[in-house]
């Protein structure tokens, strides 16, 4: 089992920076890939950065050139780093852990972005 608590959300206007943390704890020598998703009101979940086992990242388009995602392997934290934030970018941000057991993720309990002046 992983757990996977994040931090760092809050207010920001437009324009600003929130910095995202991810720690993960427990069995984490079974987690393959993380990433963040968010879920914007009214809208599914989407994937908003991830990072593969051999340190490969991937962003969807609306926030790259934004958004840096980090993960620190020592410290079991992954990071993601926004950047001249926008009002779409308001959501419930979830921390996600790929397990390298078939089937098995792992998700945080979210942490609240408003974006908003």
């Amino acid at each position: 089992q992983v757990q996977l608590v994040e931090s760092g959300g809050g207010f920001v206007q437009p324009g600003g920076s929130l910095r995202l943390s991810c720690e993960a704890s427990g069995s984490t020598s079974e987690i393959y890939g993380m990433g963040w998703y968010r879920q914007r009101p009214g809208a599914q979940r989407e994937a908003v950065a991830f990072i593969s086992k051999g340190g490969h990242i991937n962003y969807i388009h609306s926030v790259r050139g934004r958004f840096t995602l980090s993960r620190d392997k020592v410290k079991n934290t992954l990071d993601l780093q926004m950047n001249s934030l926008k009002f779409e970018d308001t959501a419930v941000y979830y921390c996600h852990a790929e397990s390298s057991l078939l089937g098995v993720e792992y998700w945080g309990q979210g942490t609240q972005v408003n974006v908003s002046s």
